[in-house]
């Protein structure tokens, strides 16, 4: 094995031994590739800011039969060392005016602040005052409230429930009076493509566009709350930081840190690379903040343009407008077309955008992971074949795009999905899109459901294969907690097929399932499941949908079944390590 160190204090002019280290990650790649067998980079403890992603390629893959780790020092040991990769850069400079500190922060372009490791939320207010109308360019209100907004152009309105399933996100472009109040004039193109994209008919209700914001972002006259921050960019290369501080916090002795990379790794076309141990934080993603704003739609998709499709809800319920096609929300550790990818004992924090991204990608390991405090989802795996997501901890994320899952797939073949946990999040826990051989075995999630509606603990739609040898299995897993209105604990929806649903117990949800869908279910099994309420439909099944051998919770004791199914589902931390079955 041999063996390349590289510490926050090192240089990379130095040979990278332990005694003389190199100071960067991709100091430490470069040197690998000239090696040959088993190659360990030791990253020693402390925080290595990123001045530019660490670009893995085919170059960097194994050879000769051995491998390439990027490790924390002392990882599986009792003297792990913490090891921070981090895309951020440290703000100083404050200066206090009246209660708020002000800092001049150059070109500097970010949508989150971290102080002292946690996460300082972005300054609004609760809707826009007045009497409001939306037109086709903006919003009309009667209140003079919206000209005392100092920075209009840095102003965003963010739209929660345009669908029950879905939260958008649009910046102002320019304030001015207008007759009686106030005229506010989007920016394009996000605010036309949300007039095009929702609309909705709902028990003949029409609705068109994005309706009035929920809530309004990132002006200094919202800055009233201790913890927040804006970020004023009215004057290019000058722009300024303001910060309301929290008692205690002083600014000589607080680290405030914006995250200003996007991407901390990526990994394309690599095989046989390993990381374990690391944390990975302080990374944004810009691109809502600009002129295409982010246009949500589904799960881990937005809108960019293009055709849009109207698709009936039933007859007599209605319809919504869709996008044919959807982009998916970045991920600040990506990797693309990567095979032999291990991701072990990590930490994804403090991050703008999702966690750890996995597109057309074969035989990769997501184990003994720590998510959480993310703008996004924990992990995405899209277009990808044996992937393995084992043993993870996931909390505290969507927390800037409600609709984002816990765990995305989406046309992926042979992925199990097992003994993780998921809580506190703002939609579904785990979410599976149409693809072939999908395992879903013995998670816990808890308090999934707490922004939007429409989801579920454990969600999953479209065809799944051709039989039920090829098909889902959704399998021990404990759905606890789904807590907004109008959701369904395990939800096999939109045509899902050739899916089997079998020993889950689904308690305190607003409704454990439901077996009536647009378009319907087709070889769909629910056995031997334990819930405490019927699923809807239970006592009528429709053709496609096999329900027998249930149990519905009545009160009292639960059942050894019942604690048996518990038992197994979630983190193996605590518990023997077994194979998933």
């Amino acid at each position: 094995m041999i063996e390349l160190f590289v510490a926050p204090g090192g240089d990379d002019s130095a040979p990278g031994t332990r005694e003389r280290p190199f100071a960067t990650l991709g100091r430490a790649g470069h040197a690998a590739r000239s090696l040959t067998g088993e190659i360990v980079v030791q990253l020693r403890a402390g925080t290595h800011p990123q001045a530019r992603p660490l670009d893995l390629t085919e170059a960097d893959s194994d050879r000769d039969g051995g491998h390439v780790v990027y490790q924390a020092h002392g990882y599986g040991t009792a003297g792990q060392e913490e090891v921070v990769v981090s895309g951020g850069r440290l703000v100083s400079g404050w200066r206090d005016q009246d209660g708020v500190w002000l800092a001049e922060v150059g070109d500097l372009d970010t949508r989150q602040l971290y102080v002292d490791g946690r996460r300082a939320g972005r300054a609004g207010i609760d809707g826009l005052p007045g009497r409001v109308t939306m037109t086709e360019t903006g919003y009309t209100t009667d209140s003079a409230a919206p000209l005392s907004w100092r920075s209009p152009g840095d102003v965003e309105f963010v739209h929660r429930g345009v669908y029950p399933w879905t939260e958008a996100r649009c910046g102002v472009a320019a304030v001015s009076p207008g007759g009686d109040g106030t005229t506010i004039t989007m920016v394009r193109p996000a605010f036309g493509r949300a007039l095009d994209l929702y609309n909705s008919t709902w028990e003949g209700q029409d609705s068109r566009g994005p309706g009035l914001p929920t809530r309004v972002e990132n002006d200094a006259s919202f800055l009233t709350e201790p913890g927040t921050f804006v970020l004023d960019r009215s004057r290019p290369g000058r722009h300024v930081l303001r910060y309301m501080p929290r008692p205690g916090e002083h600014p000589e002795r607080t680290q405030v840190v914006a995250p200003v990379l996007e991407t901390l790794v990526r990994a394309t076309g690599v095989s046989g690379v390993t990381f374990r141990g690391l944390t990975f934080a302080d990374a944004t993603w810009l691109r809502p903040g600009g002129p295409e704003g982010f246009l949500h739609y589904h799960g881990s998709g937005f809108y960019t343009g293009g055709p849009i499709h109207t698709v009936s809800l039933g007859e007599d319920t209605g319809s919504v407008t869709v996008p044919e096609r959807s982009a998916t929300i970045p991920a600040c550790v990506v990797l693309k077309g990567a095979s032999g990818v291990r991701v072990e004992g990590c930490r994804f924090t403090r991050l703008g955008a999702t966690g750890l991204g996995v597109s057309g990608c074969a035989d990769v390991t997501v184990r003994g992971c720590d998510f959480d405090t993310l703008s996004a989802g924990a992990l995405a795996i899209g277009d990808s074949r044996s992937v393995l997501v084992e043993d993870n901890r996931v909390r505290h994320v969507g927390l800037e795009f409600s609709g984002s899952p816990g765990i995305a797939l989406n046309g992926t073949s042979g992925c199990t999905i097992a003994h993780n946990h998921i809580a506190d999040v703002p939609h579904c826990g785990i979410v599976a899109g149409p693809g072939r051989g999908t395992r879903i075995l013995r998670n816990l999630t808890t308090g999934t459901m707490q922004v939007l509606a429409d989801g579920g603990g454990v969600y999953l739609s479209g065809p799944q294969g051709d039989s039920h040898d090829t098909g889902a299995i959704i399998r021990g897993n404990v759905v606890e907690d789904t807590r907004t209105p109008y959701n369904f604990g395990l939800y096999t929806d939109y045509g899902a097929a050739w899916v089997t649903v079998e020993e889950n117990v689904v308690v305190r949800a607003d409704s454990t399932a439901v077996l009536h869908v647009s378009p319907p279910l087709d070889n769909v099994v629910y056995r031997g499941n334990f819930w405490d309420a019927d699923p809807i439909g239970a006592d009528a099944p429709p053709a496609g949908v096999t329900y027998e051998g249930n149990t519905t919770l009545t009160g009292g004791p639960e059942p050894a079944a019942v604690a048996a199914v518990r038992a197994r589902a979630g983190l193996l931390r605590a518990i023997p390590a077994t194979a998933p079955s």
